[in-house]
């Protein structure tokens, strides 16, 4: 994962374990609403977000027709693919202060 892929990455883990705002909340939706939908559910699965229940990556493949390893591939290519977008940008010079969380 490159630098910029990594970065949003850490984001989403975060969101997930350390809570969000509603702002947080709301600038996250608008970045998945970049995907197609159902590229936008296997991330918001993965990475538990929104409250929603945590799926593995077996059940997240279910009527995809890809196995877990080409799943982890579309999500980290879905990770890219947000990473390089000026909305991530915009976000991730605004929130600085969880690239310095120990993960």
């Amino acid at each position: 994962m490159d630098e910029l892929s990594n970065s949003l990455h850490t984001y989403l883990v975060n969101l997930a374990y350390k809570g969000n705002t509603h702002e947080q909340e709301h600038q996250t939706e608008h970045l998945l609403a970049l995907l197609y939908p159902e590229d936008e559910q296997a991330l918001v699965s993965y990475y538990v977000l929104f409250d929603e229940p945590r799926l593995s990556l077996e059940e997240i493949t279910i009527g995809r027709g890809v196995s877990s390893g080409q799943m982890m591939d579309l999500i980290d290519q879905n990770i890219r693919k947000i990473a390089v977008t000026p909305e991530w940008q915009m976000l991730d010079n605004k929130q600085l202060p969880y690239k310095f969380l120990n993960l």
